[in-house]
């Protein structure tokens, strides 16, 4: 038996529709055809949440979160297994992501190779779209809440490693500083099929267009940890405001502020995407939590070290939507910031961040102003 769902404006990863029904059949899309020609009777109702024939509000694809560090308690790191790795997607599902790429930051070789084996041990978690290393091939002058001493520069060992890590992960990206790294090793890795990434980089504009043309397709979290645009010397910014490579936004109006917002989106008007850059205190209550055994406080909507250095943030990607509109996003653009866009950039766009048949009904539904209000698994609404 068909489920039919309709709300009062649809976003399908691209468009707004305001006359568009989406049928559900065994937890995936069935159909999707305009709402007044939709078959009329009553719809079931759910033990969790009411849902009517007409839902107040937007329904849009789950959320895709590239730069998720933790969550449930639990940040990504030496002791994540492969059940770890569900419970961060599960707690992340809570929260409106229909995936993930659960990221660890800067380590030891050792806690890459197990964190990889353990990715590979859980692929099929619903929400599970690979992983983001980001590190530990950085500059250690922006390391930000990165462990400066285990920062050193990618071995071909570390390649062999990564290039077998994107061949048989669903998704790979690498975040990593031209300083830390040869051309050619880029080019290996893009050539392998993962997503290099620039970030934690001191490096200059001319560096980061060489890194570009070797094969290097993103940025992570711009403007935070890089050099910054100069009017002689434009850094990694403006390599990226001046490319047309992706870029991920921690948009909390924390790590960058409302206007450099605005000038991002204004330089750009395609390839920004929005990301939570959370840590394990996500989808929990708790205060503080511990990262390479440093104590990580939660006060007032950030992370912090004990110095007041930021430690990932504390954001969700409704959140992150809203602060993109103030900046200057429209809902449209906001919504494919949060779903198409970074779906498509880790090839994940087959079975996330669009609404199209055959794909699983993994839905959100927001109000008008794109704050989270419930998610749908493909059988039941959850209010949030």
């Amino acid at each position: 038996m068909t489920r039919w769902i309709t709300a009062d404006l649809v976003f399908d990863g691209r468009m707004l529709h305001a006359n568009l029904a989406i049928g559900i059949e065994n937890g995936r899309i069935a159909a999707l055809k305009p709402a007044d020609r939709m078959p009329r009777g009553p719809v079931p109702r759910t033990d969790r949440a009411p849902l009517s024939d007409h839902l107040r509000g937007i329904v849009a694809p789950g959320f895709v979160d590239l730069q998720v560090n933790g969550g449930a308690g639990l940040m990504v790191g030496p002791d994540t297994d492969a059940d770890a790795l569900r419970r961060i997607c599960a707690a992340h599902r809570r929260l409106g992501c229909a995936g993930v790429l659960p990221t660890l930051i800067t380590d030891r070789p050792e806690t890459t190779a197990r964190l990889i084996d353990a990715a590979i041990r859980a692929e099929g978690t619903p929400g599970l779209l690979g992983l983001h290393l980001e590190g530990p091939h950085l500059d250690p002058r922006r390391a930000g809440a990165h462990d400066p001493a285990l920062i050193r520069p990618m071995t071909p060992e570390d390649l062999a490693m990564l290039c077998r890590a994107a061949r048989d992960l669903p998704a790979l990206m690498v975040t990593l500083a031209p300083e830390s790294v040869t051309p050619d090793q880029i080019h290996a890795l893009s050539r392998a099929g993962a997503v290099v990434s620039l970030g934690h980089s001191d490096c200059s504009h001319e560096a980061a267009a060489q890194a570009i043309a070797a094969g290097a397709r993103c940025a992570t979290h711009l403007f935070n940890a890089m050099s910054q645009l100069g009017h002689r010397q434009p850094g990694l910014v403006g390599a990226v405001l001046s490319s047309d490579i992706h870029a991920g936004l921690i948009a909390d109006g924390v790590h960058v502020s409302v206007p450099a917002l605005r000038i991002a989106l204004a330089a750009r008007a395609q390839g920004l995407f929005l990301v939570s850059d959370c840590m394990a205190v996500a989808d929990t209550d708790a205060t503080e939590f511990t990262l390479q055994s440093r104590r990580i406080l939660r006060r007032d909507g950030r992370l912090t070290l004990a110095d007041g250095t930021l430690a990932g943030a504390d954001l969700r990607l409704d959140r992150a939507m809203q602060v993109a509109m103030q900046a200057g996003a429209s809902r449209e653009r906001a919504l494919a910031m949060a779903t198409r866009i970074p779906a498509d950039l880790i090839g994940a766009g087959h079975a996330a961040g669009r609404l199209d048949t055959g794909r699983g009904a993994d839905l959100v539904l927001l109000d008008h102003d794109l704050g989270l209000r419930a998610t749908f698994d493909g059988q039941d609404w959850a209010a949030v």
